[in-house]
């Protein structure tokens, strides 16, 4: 298949709500997402948008065993998520948030402290068009939050609160790899 190059922000195509896919398990359809697989694996992510490489479609993609840039986040299944509905979960309709940190391949050698729900319910259709729900929390629904984000057009330095807590990740993070958000 094929890597493809990553929008960077401040690109305004990052910025567009994306549409709805309409037609499943087309040949072009699994050409794309077998193409976001191969470049998010080529940049170690651990989640990729079709409008980070310039697709306006609501499709997401993510999934690992290991990350070298969250090293010690648990596994995440692989999944194709497309048109997807993300719903918060926990204690009075999602009110339960937490802070992390979080990177991004359009936003390369930065990481920022993010609030997002603990625990959520995504549903959404895989690239055949079945329809499925997960309930997730941790890092998996993080992920999950992030990536959906993308289809809406917000970057999570967007959702920063804190700007003491954003910065580069070779200053903020030493011992993780300098190179490894480009």
């Amino acid at each position: 298949m094929a890597v493809h190059e990553i929008l960077k922000m401040g690109d305004t195509r990052l910025l567009r709500v994306a549409q709805p896919v309409l037609e499943f398990g087309t040949p072009a359809l699994r050409t794309l997402i077998a193409d976001m697989f191969d470049t998010m694996r080529a940049v170690q992510g651990a989640g990729l948008a079709a409008p980070q490489i310039g697709v306006d479609l609501q499709l997401v993609i993510f999934g690992y065993q290991t990350n070298a840039r969250y090293p010690d986040a648990p596994p995440v299944p692989p999944t194709v998520l497309i048109n997807p509905v993300v719903t918060p979960l926990g204690e009075m309709a999602g009110e339960v948030m937490e802070e992390g940190w979080e990177g991004c391949l359009s936003v390369p050698g930065l990481r920022g402290m993010v609030p997002r729900y603990r625990a959520v319910r995504y549903s959404g259709f895989d690239a055949e068009g079945q329809a499925f729900e997960r309930e997730v929390d941790g890092f998996h629904a993080r992920v999950v939050q992030h990536e959906c984000d993308h289809l809406q057009g917000i970057l999570y330095p967007m959702r920063v609160r804190d700007f003491s807590r954003f910065g580069y990740t070779s200053v903020l993070f030493p011992e993780l790899d300098p190179q490894s958000d480009d």
